[in-house]
């Protein structure tokens, strides 16, 4: 067995990490990282002082796991939690809190993006409660400081943040009201007696997190979310994810970018798409929070019309495309794409942007082509290289996917190299 079998094997059996899932060198770097931080020299070296500490143990957990969120990430779930949650409380008339579960909660934007949202739809504190679990105590205690820089605040509209949060120092701060709305603490998913006391929850939200696991690993962490959702509850997962729990027994709720399933509500259009690829561990798209209060009405607004932005400025179509995609406005984003095309040289981000679009629409081979397309023209492109080699990967094709995860590797290591400089 390698040395880096080890740690392969160690993060598996805590975390249920898939090295597959994110490429070896991902891991490597955080073993070299741990190994050089505890003045050791060789792999055998820190594996002995791994096995003996505890706090070595999590600390190399941290040192891979990268937290990447932001509020309202995905803002369509959002939406349609607040108009789920309203109907929900009319069936249950009232008579208890709903019960909301964010798992992994990170640090902290989502679970409180759930109550934000909740607020803004008209709930009162009484009505709901939200829980947030991590395997991470360090994102845990950043969460419950609930501060927050301009990362955590994207897209065009922020203005939640203005409701919401009150500028402090060099940052924002969250309310009081917002943040006792949330209990935060450390668990893991894949403790099959993790809130084994608790009554089930009437929605939860465990987005991006199973696409990192094995078949077997996965199950077991189903059998988990399962239990803990009410047998008319929702799960909330990521956009990689539809694939996976339609072969568990799980059936969309039929409303388009909510990534939102169901046991008893039965599909409303077309069963989810097809695998799409994995968020990178560290980089992702950005997605625009929504304007203001976004949740207080059922009706949806109406999209803006792609003819009416300019063709003259590049990178004002390209900031388009991003936003219409990222509000799940797929087909106003492809018209946009091919307006770029139409009068601009070709672009690697936009045939990137092609690609996904394709990936959420299900067309995993023209979802390909245009993967391929950007990375002809820009050939280290970071999140066409991911993107890709999760599809090769989910179509059996497990040496071109390797293949494509090297690359990243390499760009990512020349961009560290060039940071430090």
């Amino acid at each position: 067995m390698s040395d880096d079998q080890r740690f392969f094997d160690f993060l598996k059996e805590r975390i249920g990490l898939d090295v597959n899932s994110v490429g070896p060198a991902i891991i490597e770097r955080a073993v070299r990282q741990r190994t050089a931080a505890q003045h050791l020299e060789t792999a055998d070296e820190y594996w002995q002082r791994l096995q003996g500490s505890r706090d070595e143990q999590q600390a190399l957990i941290e040192a891979v796991i990268v937290p990447e969120t932001w509020f309202f990430r995905y803002p369509e779930s959002f939406a349609t939690l607040a108009r789920l949650a309203l109907k929900r409380l009319a069936e249950i008339k009232g008579m208890r809190a709903l019960r909301i579960l964010s798992l992994p909660c990170s640090t902290g934007e989502e679970p409180y993006s759930i109550a934000m949202a909740l607020f803004d739809a008209g709930l009162a504190p009484h009505q709901f409660k939200v829980e947030g679990l991590d395997v991470s105590p360090l994102s845990v205690e950043r969460a419950k400081c609930a501060r927050y820089g301009k990362n955590s605040f994207r897209g065009q509209h922020a203005d939640f943040r203005e409701r919401h949060f009150s500028a402090e120092d060099e940052g924002y701060r969250l309310s009081d009201r917002v943040r006792e709305q949330v209990r935060l603490q450390v668990g893991n998913l894949l403790d099959p007696a993790l809130l084994a006391n608790e009554p089930a929850y009437d929605f939860v939200f465990c987005r991006n997190l199973l696409i990192y696991f094995d078949q077997p690993t996965q199950k077991r962490g189903f059998e988990v979310l399962k239990r803990l959702t009410h047998g008319e509850g929702v799960l909330f997962i990521g956009p990689a994810e539809g694939s996976l729990l339609g072969g568990m027994g799980m059936r969309s709720i039929g409303i388009p970018q909510s990534f939102a399933f169901s046991r008893h509500c039965e599909p409303e259009t077309a069963p989810p798409p097809a695998f799409i690829a994995p968020p990178l561990p560290v980089r992702s798209v950005p997605l625009p929070p929504v304007s203001s209060r976004p949740f207080a009405a059922v009706a949806l607004a109406p999209r803006p019309s792609v003819e009416r932005v300019s063709n003259t400025d590049a990178s004002v179509l390209l900031a388009n495309i991003a936003t219409l995609a990222n509000e799940g406005k797929s087909l106003d984003a492809r018209a946009a794409c091919e307006l770029y095309l139409r009068s601009h040289e070709p672009q690697a981000q936009v045939f990137y942007w092609l690609g996904l679009l394709s990936d959420v629409a299900g067309s995993v081979l023209e979802a390909q082509g245009f993967y391929r397309k950007a990375l002809y023209l820009q050939p280290q492109h970071p999140e066409a290289l991911m993107h890709l080699s999760a599809l090769l990967a989910s179509q059996g094709d497990v040496v071109g996917a390797r293949r494509l995860q090297e690359r990243a590797a390499r760009s990512e290591h020349t961009a560290d190299s060039e940071r430090k400089r």
